[in-house]
């Protein structure tokens, strides 16, 4: 069997993979064996941890597969889990080096022209099985009554996760979820968002912003669609650019489930301390794929839909001011400038 089919990974990233954990996993006192009695090396418990992320079997399949029981497959795969958590995360972070976020914007400005764009966000669930009714494990239970985990990302033009949180329960909204994230507060003090501004017209300036769907609140740093039906034309027109823009952090989502397939299926009881590591990992995991350019990311098959049987949220939360700078850029963007120049400040 082919070793990227088994893995999710070449050989070239398996090799990085393992020289990131290899001395958290060679160091601890407890050494893993085989029935056999022979010890694993450290590419056989990378292997083992990567098979049971990527192909979300049991632990009784991936054990009898290795050759080893149940109980070393998780004892490997959490091991793992943790030194990535050590070792990997410097590849999941927010742009800070000189141009990359630069770079960042020219992308998302190429997929349909929306300028000063930094990120797009989305919101998926993690589904897990389903508590006793009336238990308190009932606050995981969405609107779709399926009992679930959220993961929300913001994501970059390569579809490489820039910021996460996880943890919460299915029944929030997304607008409840984003309000209570680190982000959310850094964005509201301006410590974040607050690089170069695009000036419309004179008078006139938008500040960096990410782009999300209509179950997010409009903000003067989180720009949404246009709601409703009698849409001008540069309204429809901006719907479509945003829309295109935003699918990259759709794409991402599903990329993520497909890959690791761990977290797609329903695996988990309610679990708010080790299923959120684990999203952490394969998130992680999901961009070193992209960072080494490993070619099993071309070979992935994309749909659109990471969240097959939800209904899309409506917020109908927004700032004014931020009302009033996306009809400026919707105008802008269409072309009628003139009259974007005229619209109150």
């Amino acid at each position: 069997m082919k070793f990227e089919s088994v893995l999710k990974v070449s050989r070239k990233t398996f090799s990085y993979i393992c020289s990131l954990v290899k001395e958290d996993m060679m160091t601890s006192s407890s050494n893993f064996s085989y029935s056999n009695g022979k010890q694993l090396s450290l590419n056989d418990q990378v292997a083992v941890a990567l098979r049971r992320l990527s192909s979300g079997e049991s632990l009784v399949s991936i054990g009898d597969s290795f050759g080893i029981n149940r109980s070393t497959v998780s004892h490997i795969t959490w091991r793992f889990v943790e030194a990535m958590e050590e070792r990997g995360l410097h590849h999941l972070c927010w742009p800070t080096k000189l141009g990359e976020m630069e770079e960042i914007k020219s992308k998302f400005e190429k997929i349909r022209g929306l300028p000063n764009c930094c990120g797009a966000i989305d919101i998926t669930h993690i589904l897990m099985t389903h508590p006793t009714p009336g238990s308190p494990d009932d606050v995981w239970l969405d609107c779709e009554e399926k009992c679930s985990m959220i993961l929300q990302a913001i994501v970059d033009p390569d579809m490489r996760f820039r910021n996460i949180i996880t943890g919460w329960p299915g029944s929030l909204s997304d607008e409840l979820v984003l309000r209570s994230s680190g982000f959310f507060k850094l964005c509201e003090e301006r410590s974040c968002l607050n690089g170069k501004k695009l000036v419309l017209s004179e008078g006139t300036e938008v500040r960096e912003y990410i782009v999300g769907d209509s179950g997010f609140p409009l903000l003067q740093w989180l720009l949404t669609p246009y709601k409703g039906r009698e849409l001008s034309n540069h309204q429809c027109e901006f719907n479509k650019r945003l829309s295109a823009t935003q699918m990259v952090a759709r794409r991402a989502l599903v990329r993520l489930k497909e890959m690791w397939k761990i977290i797609q299926g329903v695996m988990w009881t309610p679990d708010k301390n080790k299923l959120p590591r684990i999203i952490l990992v394969c998130c992680i995991l999901h961009n070193i794929v992209i960072d080494l350019e490993d070619e099993v990311q071309d070979e992935m098959p994309l749909s659109h839909h990471h969240d097959s049987g939800y209904r899309q949220q409506t917020c109908e939360s927004a700032d004014n001011t931020a009302s009033l700078l996306r009809e400026k850029l919707a105008l802008y963007l269409s072309g009628e400038k003139n009259l974007a120049s005229v619209l109150p400040g």
